[in-house]
């Protein structure tokens, strides 16, 4: 989408419609004798406007304007300044353009387009005054949502068009003209790194697993860089704990925390964060075959710790628990992971919010806090020690499930804590936010969460 600034209104090309925020529920469009068409959009009272209903609010316009296939929209940043909001206009032009990149977003790569074309919003002009921080806002919100975008792209993409080695390639091809270095580990140096998580679960598909490490200097090399661990699991069937039909039908989007943490490092680098940042991606696929591993099975991970396997479809956790102990080369200051890990984050907070965990209670608020800031929305779940006893192994030193159905979100985070020992850890389980829900203005697919998220930690943290 292309940003163009008009200081004086009155010399707007007709063509281009302008908007219009009131007070009434309804939301129609209104033609002008001269021929202008104005969408009037109705929001309720000023007052009840908040962040959360502003970011939505810019996606309304550009899902309007494209179901009435308008393709360019004039807007007014005074129109958008609601006083009991107090932001400042670099966050509310970041605000504005992130959330129109991302309703502006479809998934049409496998589909013939309709005669009349895509309906898509094509510019978005300003109209009257706007500071130098407002466009540079304007700016960086049309890269972070441009970002996310590329992020719900990799994850939308069939398991059979993205296996661990086209991830690898993707990966490789996102960092193209920024500062980012990406090397993909094959088979024989995962071997030789003896990562038997990562072994453990990819052995069923004829697909060999990779590691992707992404590397990011903003910073001094002396600065402890923060890492980012997704989930790569470019489809997830099971195993031989094969999943139900229905259930099975989005596990290509599996590796969505593997897509976020390339594109968060690619965001990085364009944004110029000054920040060391190291990305690690485990990258396999668990599908059930005369190799696959078992129920029953032991695995010997990375790190030395053995992993009894209860079930096969708890196989995200096994692999990352290899690339926690491959982030300690590094003495981060911080690791953070993103995995859609666990049907009970969605059992528990439904299909709004992703589920947190950190080490310490400053650190689960000020990531609660940018999550807020951000859009993408987390919440808190205990790490106590006492939930520990559930995930110690009977024959190997920990097992991958727990022991009965309960807390599964909270035993899964406390499995992975084990491989991270001395250091700060915040664990994202994404499983809520992986696909869109009716009501947030997006296309059906892939969140691209918590792509947004991990630009404020990076930044901030």
């Amino acid at each position: 989408m292309n940003y163009s600034y008009l200081a004086k209104p009155d010399t707007l090309d007709p063509k281009i419609a302008s908007l219009r925020l009131t007070t009434r529920k309804e939301s129609y469009i209104l033609q002008l004798e001269s021929g202008r068409n104005v969408i009037s959009l109705g929001i309720g009272e000023m007052k009840e406007m908040t962040r959360r209903k502003l970011m939505l609010l810019a996606r309304r316009i550009i899902v309007f304007a494209k179901n009435q296939r308008i393709k360019s929209v004039a807007i007014s940043f005074a129109d958008f300044a609601f006083s009991h909001l107090k932001i400042k206009e670099n966050d509310l032009a970041e605000l504005l353009a992130v959330n129109f990149e991302m309703a502006n977003y479809e998934f049409i790569k496998y589909k013939n387009p309709p005669k009349e074309g895509w309906p898509s919003v094509e510019e978005i002009v300003v109209l009257g005054k706007i500071t130098k921080e407002g466009k540079n806002g304007l700016e960086r919100g049309k890269i972070i949502g441009e970002g996310v975008n590329a992020a719900r792209t990799l994850s939308n993409t069939p398991g059979g068009e993205m296996t661990p080695q086209l991830l690898g390639e993707s990966a490789q091809e996102a960092v193209k003209g920024t500062n980012v270095k990406v090397k993909v580990l094959g088979l024989s140096e995962i071997q030789k790194l003896r990562m038997g998580g990562l072994l453990g679960v990819s052995q069923g598909s004829s697909q060999e697993p990779r590691f992707i490490i992404l590397e990011y200097r903003g910073a001094s090399a002396q600065d402890r860089p923060i890492v980012l661990v997704g989930k790569g699991i470019t489809f997830d069937s099971g195993g031989i704990n094969l999943k139900p039909e229905q259930s099975m039908l989005d596990m290509h989007m599996d590796m969505s925390g593997g897509a976020a943490v390339i594109h968060a490092l690619v965001l990085a680098s364009k944004l110029k964060i000054k920040n060391n940042v190291i990305g690690l991606i485990p990258a396999a696929e668990n599908m059930p075959s005369g190799s696959s591993y078992r129920p029953g099975d032991v695995i010997r991970t990375m790190s030395g710790k053995t992993v009894e396997i209860l079930s096969t479809d708890a196989e995200g956790r096994v692999v990352m628990a290899d690339a926690f102990t491959y982030a300690k080369r590094y003495n981060p200051q911080l690791i953070v992971d993103a995995a859609t890990l666990t049907g009970s984050a969605v059992v528990a907070l439904g299909l709004r919010a992703s589920a947190l965990f950190a080490t310490n209670e400053k650190l689960e608020k000020n990531v609660r806090d940018l999550g807020e800031e951000s859009g993408d929305y987390v919440w808190p779940f205990p790490m106590w020690s006492e939930y520990e006893e559930d995930i110690q192994g009977t024959f190997g030193d920990l097992n991958n499930t727990g022991k009965s159905r309960w807390g599964g979100a909270i035993t899964a985070a406390l499995f992975l804590k084990q491989f991270t020992e001395q250091y700060p850890f915040v664990h994202l389980d994404i499983a809520p936010r992986m696909t869109s829900v009716e009501g947030e203005f997006l296309a059906k697919g892939a969140t691209g969460v918590p792509v947004r998220l991990f630009v404020k930690i990076i930044e901030r943290l």
